[in-house]
């Protein structure tokens, strides 16, 4: 079996001209392994199948690290947005229309659309500062020994900014659910407001915590590439 698989191996390598222009690299690599990457393969021999000629394994390293870090940059902004949108939509059209019946609650409520708001200031803080651990180009040739390090590197800003999206996604949302009942409540009792308001400061808090968390997580990503 292993002699039948190793043929069936070089048939496909002999028919590729011998270049790695397949998904999967018999290497155990990928395309951006084999050519930017100093024919470095990070994957174990373990999940080489030669039968197969590569393993799922292999789609992760055929996807470059800058790509990675990128995308954890649009995540980490655009989740971000995503929250604050909901959050503002939540307490702006409850406090348009309790302010019909209560004008005195448009003033000082608006403090619940500023919490929504800064959750799309974090979101764009964190994403200015994963751009700038991003500082080479990513069709530049990688020496082998920074190759491992480039990944970590790319994997690193992409859960970075997919920890702090997710976080202000979840903390908009929050804020703008009990921003929502605080202007209804207010509208009603005007004791209630400073009440309500400590939770909206606690929901708030959620985002700077995940704007925390993304800053250690991504302290050390390298993109030294020579």
């Amino acid at each position: 079996r292993r002699a039948a698989a190793a043929a069936a191996a070089a048939r496909r390598a002999g028919a590729s001209g011998g270049t790695m222009n397949t998904f999967f690299s018999p290497a155990g690599g990928g395309l951006f392994l084999g050519e930017i990457c100093a024919n470095t393969s990070n994957t174990p021999q373990a999940w080489y199948n030669p039968g197969e000629g590569g393993d799922w394994i292999d789609v992760f390293l055929n996807i470059s690290p800058f790509a990675w870090a990128y995308l954890g940059l649009a995540l980490s902004l655009g989740l971000s947005v995503l929250g604050a949108a909901w959050g503002v939509w939540a307490t702006g059209t409850s406090l348009v229309g309790a302010a019909v019946k209560a004008p005195r609650i448009k003033s000082k409520n608006l403090v619940s659309v500023i919490f929504c708001e800064a959750t799309a200031i974090f979101g764009v803080i964190i994403s200015i500062i994963l751009l700038g651990k991003v500082s080479t180009d990513g069709n530049a040739a990688i020496l082998e020994k920074n190759c491992a390090s480039v990944f970590f590197g790319g994997y690193s800003i992409f859960w970075a900014g997919f920890s702090v999206g997710v976080t202000n996604l979840a903390s908009g949302i929050t804020v703008g659910v009990s921003g929502s009942g605080c202007a209804l409540a207010d509208a009603q009792d005007s004791s209630l407001f400073v009440k309500i308001l400590i939770v909206e400061i606690f929901g708030s808090a959620l985002s700077i915590f995940g704007l925390i968390i993304g800053i250690i997580q991504s302290q050390n990503a390298d993109f030294t590439t020579n």
